[in-house]
């Protein structure tokens, strides 16, 4: 038997693991994206020529027993891999051995597979702006930015940064109260390929005392060509905020003399480099719950601003508001 018909706003790895249970469950759900492609933030960028770099969440790591529960699957089913890299700090261009040994996972054959794999068979609608849904009887009836209507829908879940979150949920008063407390810091990154490798002895590095925070190569992570070398560069939240509205080669230029100083790599010349704003990367201080829901409206809310800014924390909110609405039935 067919269930109330169900919206997700937000195709990143909250508002598919959501849409996934949902589904499953017998749900009949669709997900609108703004994009072109599954992931947010688990998001990997192609270049025309067919180089690859995980710009968005870099790696992930697994804390609880259910996540650990969904990573095993994961990675029985080719999704996932662990990655066993050499991880360093430098400070001033002294390379030290990363403190604490921590099992880092990737999703191959970029971050966003584990999106792409939840996907499959989902009625997902991409390159889709929807603009706040308005409650019309007892159905939300859901219009894109252009107010062409995109359909009715018995309850409306919203996974997007903290920020537009608050925009879409103008709906729902009590839910905007506790939406708009959340900050959410940005994050400058560099996708950089290099003409010949670098010749570092390690894959990934903690920066300190440098607008970096975390350089990572890509091309040395499982399931991905080695050849070019790629790295990821990611900027601090603080030297981000300071120039956020830097033009991206102005920002591509300073953030690649700084992985040079960091790295002593020398001028290590470029085939490509290019930089992304992530405006909305982490929040500081997350929304207490793991997920919101107006019950009686039947609108809510996940991600990883709510619980935890992490993969997990996603995962695990995209999941129990799922099941909480299950419940609801």
């Amino acid at each position: 038997m067919e269930k109330g018909a169900v919206c997700i706003i937000g195709a990143g790895i909250s508002g598919l693991t959501c849409a996934r249970t949902l589904a499953d469950r017998g749900y009949r759900v669709t997900v609108f994206e703004k994009s072109r492609g599954v992931g947010g933030r688990m998001s990997t960028r192609r270049t025309d020529d067919g180089v690859q770099f995980d710009h968005g969440a870099p790696y992930f790591t697994v804390q609880g027993e259910r996540f650990h529960s969904q990573v095993k699957h994961w990675i029985s089913d080719g999704v996932v891999q662990p990655w066993e890299a050499k991880i360093v700090e430098l400070y001033q261009g002294r390379a030290d051995q990363e403190g604490r040994r921590v099992e880092r996972y990737v999703a191959v054959p970029g971050m966003n597979g584990i999106c792409r794999h939840l996907a499959r068979g989902l009625d997902v609608r991409f390159n889709t702006r929807v603009a706040p849904p308005a409650r019309d009887g007892d159905t939300w009836l859901v219009r894109d930015e252009g107010g062409a209507e995109l359909g009715r829908f018995a309850t409306v879940l919203i996974s997007a940064p903290a920020p537009q979150s608050t925009a879409l949920l103008k709906a729902a008063p009590l839910l905007v109260k506790r939406s708009e407390r959340v900050r959410m810091a940005p994050s400058w990154a560099v996708m950089a390929a290099f003409r010949e490798p670098l010749g570092l002895a390690y894959d990934a590095a903690f920066i300190h005392a440098s607008p970096l925070t975390w350089i990572a190569k890509n091309s040395g992570k499982p399931g991905r060509p080695p050849s070019p070398e790629t790295w990821v560069l990611q900027a601090t939240p603080a030297w981000t905020g300071e120039q956020l509205e830097k033009e991206a080669d102005w920002v591509t230029d300073r953030l690649l003399a700084a992985f040079r100083v960091s790295t002593g790599c020398g001028s290590g010349e470029t085939s490509f480099s290019a930089a992304h704003l992530w405006r909305h990367a982490v929040p500081p201080e997350p929304h207490p719950g793991p997920f919101m829901l107006d019950e009686k409206r039947r609108i809510g809310a996940c991600g990883d601003w709510c619980g935890g800014p992490r993969v997990e924390g996603a995962f695990l909110s995209g999941a129990l508001l799922a099941e909480r609405l299950c419940e609801l039935a």
